[in-house]
């Protein structure tokens, strides 16, 4: 494991697209569902055990080499909307550019052949993880980081809410992240023995729902 890879590749900074994304937090503020940091909490708890899990159960199997043909097959099953289908292929294709740009390789060369148009991100977080020399843990990790701190991020600008009560939700659910991942990592090592149909597929109807009402609302300041 390289901490300062894990670092770069987790860090906001990192122009993988992810600042034009809420997660949701947009459509979950324009239905009054969040309003400041302790609904701002329950929304992020709920990507957490949901969305989240799913997202890190991917990226982990894809760390450890699961083929990413199948991982992308099995994001679809767990995706029931076209809009967050889409956003997350919009989303894989950009993050798809920069880690090329990091850390080249054959098996990214390889990902951006079989998908000209986008994997699903998570599964192109877990071979980019592999391709900065990271493990599943790092990259259950960075899938569980982005799955709340998009929405957090996303509701200092749509709330101006203040940054250090967005930061004090995210350090809250510390611990609960750490377990989530640890629950991915065990999901994606039986993947690698029993196939795609061991990952999590916890489901999050609402966010589906925000997805799609999101999508042909006029005047977003999200894409997603």
């Amino acid at each position: 494991m390289s901490r300062a890879a894990l670092l770069v590749l987790a860090d906001g900074r990192f122009p993988a697209g992810g600042h034009a994304h809420s997660g949701g937090a947009e459509a979950a503020v324009h239905a009054g569902r969040i309003t400041g940091a302790a609904s701002l909490e329950e929304f992020c708890r709920g990507r957490l055990h949901t969305a989240g899990l799913v997202a890190a159960g991917l990226a982990a199997s894809a760390a450890l080499g699961v083929d990413p043909a199948a991982l992308d097959a099995a994001a679809d099953a767990r995706t029931p909307s076209p809009a967050l289908r889409a956003a997350a292929r919009r989303l894989g294709r950009q993050l798809l550019r920069a880690v090329r740009a990091a850390w080249p390789g054959a098996e990214l060369d390889a990902l951006g052949r079989q998908f000209p148009k986008g994997a699903h991100q998570p599964v192109v977080l877990g071979v980019a993880a592999r391709a900065a020399g990271l493990g599943a843990e790092d990259a259950a990790h960075c899938a569980l980081y982005e799955s709340v701190g998009g929405p957090a991020t996303a509701t200092v600008r749509l709330l101006s809410l203040d940054p250090f009560d967005a930061t004090a939700v995210l350090a809250r659910l510390v611990p609960e992240a750490d377990r989530v991942a640890e629950a991915a990592v065990r999901a994606a090592r039986r993947v690698v023995r029993e196939g795609t149909d061991a990952l999590p597929a916890a489901s999050a109807p609402a966010l589906e729902m925000y997805a799609e009402a999101h999508a042909g609302r006029a005047g977003r300041l999200f894409a997603s």
